[in-house]
C-alpha cells in the first residue's frame, strides 16, 4: 500500500497547520519511516560479514536525509561531482564512497580520487587508460548483455548505454591489474523498481558465477560484488510489496554454497535508493482550479518540476484528498499543474473525491526521484523540502527555490572572443 498507515496517523492530523505555516507546495519525508527501512535491511543482511548499503544519493540528495543514512551505517553511491561532495559532507570517506558513473570526465576522477578517495566503479573498459591514477581497490559495472532482462526504466542491457559487456569483462581487469589495482570488487543494476524478490537473487547469482569464472581465468579474488539497487515499492494499492526477507534468505544461502565451493566469500554490496526513502514521502499540493471541458482538470499549485515520474515514465503515484472519505463518492478527473505542456499530469482518469479549490492533496512516494528530477523549464521554481522527524517536530529542510536563484547564472563577467581575428 502506498505510504503506510503509520506516517498517515503521524503526518495527517497534523497536516493542516504544517501546511499553513510553510505553505504549499513542498515535499514532506518521515524520518522514523526512514529510519525503520534502513534497520529492517541492516537485520536481513546481518548474517552476511561486510554487507553494506551505499545509498544512491541521487534518489534523494538532502544532507539532512544522507545524515540519517550516515547513522545507520551506510555509504553512498554517487554519480557526479555534487553528490560526492553531499557525501563527504555527510562524514563518508574513502570506502564509505562508491563513484558509479558513465561518459566519465577527468574532473570527475580528480574529484573521486580527492579528499581520501572513494571506491572507483568503472563504467566502461576504455575507461581504464584514462584514470589519472588507478587507485588499488577496482571496480567495474557489468552488462551481461542478452544473458538478462532489464525492465521500462532501465530498459534492455543489450541496448543499455551501462556496463562493460561479457566479452570485455576479463580484459577490462587485465588492464586495470596492469595498471597497478590489487584490490577487485564487481558491480551491476539491471533493472529499477523491481518487485519481484528472485529478479535480484539471480542477479546475486550471476555474479557469483561471473567471480568464480574469471578467477578461474586470471586468478583475481574478488573483494566484495554489488547487485546493485533496484528493489521496487508498490506505487499502487494492489501492488505486492518487495520480499526483502525472502531475497536475504535465499542470498545468504548463495554466498554460503559460494564459500563452500570457493573456500572464501565476497562481501556483499547494494545500493537501494527508492526501496530506502521512497515510500517515506509525499508531496502535498493545493487544489486551485477546476476546469471542466471534454474532462474534468483539477489544477494545482505544483508542477511536474516538483515531481516529473508520471510524465517521462507514466508513473502512477496514489494521491489522497485531506479530510474526505473516498467512500462517500467518487469523480473522475485529471490533476494537473501549470506548466506550458499537456504531460504536465499527477493523474489521469483518476477516481477521487469530489475537490474543491483550497483541498489539500498528498501524492504519495516521492521520498524518491521527486525534487531530486525537478527542472526549470518555463521558469518553474522548485519546491521546499520537510521532515517529519522521530520527535514529531517538522523541520524545514530544504528552502524553495526563489527568482533569485532562478537568475543567479545570468549573473557573470562579460567575456566575449573573436574566433576569426
Amino acid at each position: 500500500m502506498p505510504m503506510s498507515q503509520a506516517f498517515k496517523d503521524r503526518l495527517y492530523p497534523v497536516l493542516p497547520g504544517i501546511a499553513e505555516h510553510y505553505g504549499t507546495p513542498f515535499h514532506i519525508y518521515d524520518e522514523i519511516g526512514i529510519r525503520e527501512t534502513a534497520r529492517r535491511l541492516n537485520e536481513t543482511f546481518s548474517g552476511l560479514e561486510g554487507f553494506r548499503e551505499y545509498y544512491a544519493v541521487k534518489a534523494l540528495p538532502n544532507p539532512r536525509i544522507l545524515g540519517i543514512m550516515a547513522q545507520m551505517g551506510f555509504g553512498f553511491d554517487c554519480s557526479s561531482i555534487a553528490e560526492l561532495v553531499l557525501g563527504r559532507r555527510a562524514g563518508a570517506k574513502g570506502e564509505d564512497l562508491m563513484f558509479t558513473s558513465n561518459n566519465t570526465s577527468r574532473a570527475e576522477f580528480r574529484a573521486a580520487a580527492a579528499d581520501g578517495g572513494s571506491i572507483l566503479n568503472l563504467d566502461d573498459i576504455s575507461l581504464v587508460p584514462k584514470v589519472p591514477e588507478m587507485p588499488e581497490l577496482i571496480c567495474f559495472r557489468y552488462n551481461p548483455g542478452p544473458q538478462r532482462s532489464g525492465n521500462s526504466i532501465i530498459g534492455n542491457p543489450v541496448e543499455a548505454k551501462y556496463g562493460v559487456a561479457h566479452h570485455q569483462i576479463i580484459e577490462a581487469y587485465v588492464q586495470a591489474r596492469r595498471r597497478g589495482a590489487k584490490r577487485f570488487g564487481i558491480h551491476t543494476m539491471l533493472a529499477s523498481n523491481e518487485l519481484d524478490y528472485r529478479y535480484m537473487v539471480q542477479t546475486a547469482e550471476m555474479l557469483l558465477d561471473l567471480i568464480r569464472w574469471i578467477r578461474k581465468e586470471i586468478g583475481i579474488v574478488f573483494e566484495f560484488i554489488n547487485i546493485g539497487g533496484g528493489l521496487g515499492i508498490p506505487y499502487r494499492p494492489d501492488d505486492s510489496p518487495f520480499d526483502l526477507r525472502a531475497m536475504g534468505d535465499e542470498i545468504r544461502q548463495l554466498m554460503q554454497v559460494f564459500r563452500g565451493q570457493e573456500g572464501y566469500c565476497p562481501k556483499l554490496y547494494m545500493e537501494s535508493g527508492r526501496y530506502m526513502t521512497g515510500p517515506h514521502g509525499v508531496l502535498v499540493v493545493r487544489a486551485i482550479n477546476r476546469k471542466d471541458i471534454y474532462r474534468t482538470h483539477i489544477g494545482v499549485d505544483a508542477c511536474m518540476s516538483a515531481l516529473m515520474r508520471p510524465a517521462i515514465y507514466g508513473a502512477y503515484h496514489h494521491i489522497e484528498v485531506l479530510g474526505k472519505d473516498p467512500g462517500l463518492g467518487l469523480e473522475t478527473v485529471d490533476v494537473v499543474g501549470s506548466l506550458c505542456e499537456n504531460n504536465d499530469k499527477f493523474a489521469i482518469q483518476r477516481p477521487l473525491p469530489p475537490i474543491e479549490d483550497g483541498d489539500i492533496l498528498c501524492i504519495h512516494d516521492t521520498g524518491a526521484h521527486g525534487h531530486a528530477m525537478g527542472f526549470n523549464y518555463n521558469g518553474k521554481l522548485r519546491p521546499k523540502e520537510l521532515l517529519l522527524r522521530r520527535d514529531g517536530r517538522v523541520e524545514l529542510i530544504r528552502r524553495a527555490e526563489t527568482l533569485d536563484d532562478y537568475f543567479a547564472t545570468l549573473q557573470f563577467d562579460r567575456d566575449i572572443i573573436d574566433p576569426n581575428p
